[in-house]
């Protein structure tokens, strides 16, 4: 009967409520900060905070302890107050009432700096954090997920450094929270980035950082991952968050490049650790690809200038033409003319040099074969080095690249200049397609440059076989053999795309 619980509070979570039903409120989490970390001091005329804890569809005892750690972590003099915002939740925590029996597990006097804000209908993550910013009175806010627990001394150092400058957003270093066993798992310091779909990722900091040989300072970022400390009114000033996102994904990354472009900047601070549940799910869609695809195009319109074709392809959707309802950007847009913001190109330049255009292009999608219309090129199992042809699903393992140069990447395209993408080569023996990084493969010499023209034959241009389907004792599969006229298409064809200021148009 307890496993079937645990199974159904598991599900209805995404992480084990089971177990944090049954684990002290005050539990002891390991120090992981840097070891210089202990021996700072902080001013005591710090900022006042106002914690925001945001929520929907929270095990009660999750909030109950993040309120706790907060409480107990942070000096009395320092905490405002903590306010929970509930997402319309459907659970318990949804009639879950501020009264004096709920929080006996809190030190006396602490429970009045508890208030709760319940949204009357479901707004999305973006709209639950503005709620709570704009019912904040404290100097500073941290607008944190529910499911957390702030380590020891977590607060001074985000005060101490906005007292020093109210315009820089910070973000603490989360450690990570195991979803089925709820250990903390400590995480280094990294800047926070992402890609041209605007997923997020870790980032090495600049070079500049580990230069200093001191772990403990702050570290310039290109973004925030959504849990973010910032002057409360400066925040406001700068334009808040995005109203017009909707419900979850890519609203940090905006916040991130607004800041950085309109006279604000973004840091980690290594000496603030929050530990923080990875939740095996999300609550508010199983599949959140819809939701960030429309926001990472909205964000692009806006702040992203000629370069915003980079999320278009990076999503397999057509340049200029994408036909998704991204809202309506008028107001974001003056407000990027009133704060008089630099242009993207500064971003990449300063902020984030190693994001890499996606250019060169002359085609992208999936790569059809005329003969088997329903079967696409795929990278394949991975890791593996053989391409295979499989039935169409249009996800990520099918994404196709031609080169202006004759290189044809399968299985997707990098963002930061550092990766190497997957080359389809010619191996000169044998008659399977080989599928290597490019850099390993212009190292072993393998043939890797191909000519192709829509509605044309893809041949080698070393080797002269082309890329070829023949039917197996099954299945069709990809075979290199003496060219026979097979024709191939992909899907999305660039005729004259205009990248930057000094490009060339390119015809396929």
């Amino acid at each position: 009967e307890e496993q079937k619980e645990a199974e159904d509070l598991f599900q209805r979570y995404g992480y084990n409520a089971f177990l944090s039903d049954r684990l002290p409120l005050n539990r002891d989490i390991p120090d992981t900060r840097p070891p210089r970390c202990a021996e700072k001091q902080y001013p005591e005329d710090l900022p006042s905070l106002s914690v925001i804890l945001i929520y929907l569809d929270e095990a009660l005892s999750v909030i109950k302890r993040a309120i706790r750690s907060i409480i107990d972590k942070t000096p009395a003099r320092l905490l405002r107050e903590i306010i929970l915002v509930d997402d319309h939740s459907s659970n318990a925590t949804g009639r879950f009432n501020l009264e004096p029996q709920s929080f006996m597990y809190l030190k006396k006097g602490a429970a009045r700096l508890v208030k709760k804000i319940r949204h009357s209908e479901q707004l999305g993550l973006t709209q639950a954090r503005l709620t709570g910013w704009k019912a904040a009175v404290g100097d500073v806010v941290a607008i944190l997920d529910a499911h957390i627990e702030v380590h020891v001394q977590w607060a001074e150092p985000l005060l101490a450094r906005i007292k020093e400058d109210r315009t820089v957003i910070l973000t603490p270093v989360f450690d990570k929270v195991d979803f089925d066993d709820l250990i903390v798992i400590p995480y280094m310091a990294n800047a926070d980035g992402f890609d041209w779909a605007l997923w997020c990722r870790y980032e090495a900091f600049r070079p500049e950082w580990y230069a200093l040989e001191d772990e403990s300072q702050p570290g310039k970022s290109p973004s925030v991952m959504g849990i973010l400390v910032a002057d409360r009114k400066f925040f406001g000033e700068i334009g808040s968050l995005d109203g017009g996102m909707k419900t979850y994904g890519g609203e940090n990354v905006e916040l991130g490049i607004r800041v950085w472009l309109c006279g604000g900047s973004i840091e980690v601070i290594p000496c603030s650790k929050v530990a923080h549940i990875e939740r095996f799910h999300k609550p508010y869609a199983p599949d959140l690809s819809a939701l960030v695809r429309r926001n990472a195009l909205r964000v692009a319109e806006v702040w992203m200038d000629d370069y915003k074709y980079n999320v278009e392809v990076a999503w397999n959707l057509p340049i200029g033409n994408h036909g998704i309802d991204i809202g309506d950007v008028s107001e974001r847009k003056k407000l990027r003319e009133r704060l008089k913001c630099k242009p993207f190109q500064w971003y990449l330049d300063n902020v984030y040099p190693m994001l890499e255009l996606l250019q060169d292009l002359l085609g992208y999608g999936a790569l059809i074969n005329d003969r088997w219309p329903a079967e696409c090129v795929d990278q394949g199992p991975a890791p593996g080095s053989t391409p295979i042809l499989y039935g169409c699903h249009f996800f990520s393992s099918q994404h196709c690249y031609y080169l202006t140069d004759g290189k044809l990447y399968i299985g997707g395209i990098q963002s930061h200049k550092y990766s190497s993408n997957n080359c389809l080569v010619d191996p000169g023996s044998g008659v399977s397609p080989g599928l290597y990084q490019c850099n390993l493969a212009q190292q072993k010499k393998l043939h890797m440059f191909w000519d192709f023209k829509q509605g044309g034959q893809i041949q080698n241009r070393d080797t002269k076989r082309c890329l070829e389907v023949v039917l197996g004792d099954l299945y069709p599969r990809l075979v290199l053999q003496q060219c026979s006229g097979q024709r191939w298409t992909i899907q999305h064809v660039i005729t004259a795309q205009k990248r930057h200021i000094n490009s060339e148009k390119q015809v396929l």
